[in-house]
């Protein structure tokens, strides 16, 4: 019997939920080919396919789909619509696969499968077993794989938040089980780097920053590696509800930094031309000021932002406050 091969693109929602999806296919018997990290030819795939008015981390997705289109039976493109209730995601991953389908060309078969809980979180279940319907007829292999995965992917949101690590570090360790030594946190700065993981987390995109702030001493802090209840608690104080699932936790993680005084500086990375961002953005930069008087750096990226222009900034930024600190 041939194996199936499923190709999982490394862009969007890959760093907050690739062990859940690579755990399950494995357990159903496929075998999951994912694309390399970003780099220039990538870029040059995804800009050739994609829309102009799409913002750099879908035309990235693009360019990530086109690598694997010829390497897989495959390609999985669920069609996000809501992840938490009473809560939405970016309209972007709702018509995502609609747009891969439309402008990128030799596609094998998709599995587009929609997952909406913003009125019951029971539709996850129901998602979960409409995909293993593409490898598998059995409900009970099917129920196996998926509590198999959700364990993998409890396990890989604990390493997170108990040890500190990064989503890429976590993945990395699930898949080698190599021990990460854990940097102190005592080398001087400390800077909380808020946006979309898609954002922060693919050094592409990010031009690297967290090794950067690293290499010179600074403790870089996320949203991802605070407790939930840390971040719904100042959320919640917004004078209106926050329905976007991750505008919400960048605010709410904001807020908690601001509130603890664990940072230094705030940078918040933002994808050109994205809605969203830019309110979040504002919002972030608002109640930040209303509360503390900790500075704040912007990051605006698409597909020509250059990287000594983002280099020499955050050199200025980091400087900056080491003058402030020693005040």
């Amino acid at each position: 019997m041939t194996v199936k091969k499923v190709g999982i693109p490394r862009g969007l929602m890959y760093y907050n939920y690739y062990p859940l999806w690579k755990e399950y296919f494995n357990r159903l018997g496929a075998e999951v080919i994912v694309s390399p990290k970003t780099n220039k030819h990538i870029l040059g795939l995804g800009v050739k396919s994609a829309l102009d008015e799409t913002c750099l981390p879908v035309k990235l997705f693009y360019g990530h789909v086109n690598w694997l289109k010829d390497k897989v039976d495959y390609i999985f493109i669920p069609r996000l619509i809501s992840v938490e209730k009473k809560e939405y995601i970016c309209p972007k991953f709702m018509g995502l696969p609609d747009m891969i389908k439309a402008n990128v060309n030799d596609l094998p078969s998709v599995i587009d499968t929609s997952l909406d809980m913003s009125k019951s979180e029971k539709n996850l279940a129901k998602f979960a077993k409409e995909v293993g319907k593409y490898f598998s007829n059995n409900p009970l292999k099917i129920v196996r794989a998926w509590n198999s995965a959700l364990k993998l992917q409890a396990e890989f949101e604990s390493l997170i938040i108990s040890k500190q690590m990064f989503p890429p570090e976590a993945i990395d360790y699930l898949s080698n089980k190599s021990q990460r030594i854990l940097e102190s946190r005592d080398k001087g700065l400390n800077i909380a780097i808020l946006g979309h993981g898609y954002n922060i987390y693919d050094e592409y995109i990010s031009m690297n920053l967290i090794k950067k702030l690293a290499e010179r001493r600074v403790n870089v802090f996320t949203a991802d590696t605070l407790e939930a209840n840390d971040i719904n608690t100042e959320a919640d104080k917004l004078p209106k509800k926050m329905f976007w699932t991750f505008g919400r936790k960048n605010i709410g993680g904001a807020l908690h930094f601001v509130k603890e005084k664990k940072v230094d500086g705030i940078i918040h990375i933002a994808s050109f031309g994205c809605g969203p961002d830019s309110l979040v953005g504002e919002l972030i930069i608002r109640q930040t000021r209303k509360n503390s008087n900790i500075p704040i750096l912007t990051l605006t990226i698409d597909e020509h932002t250059g990287e000594a222009g983002v280099v020499t900034r955050i050199e200025a930024f980091v400087d900056m406050l080491a003058r402030r600190v020693a005040l």
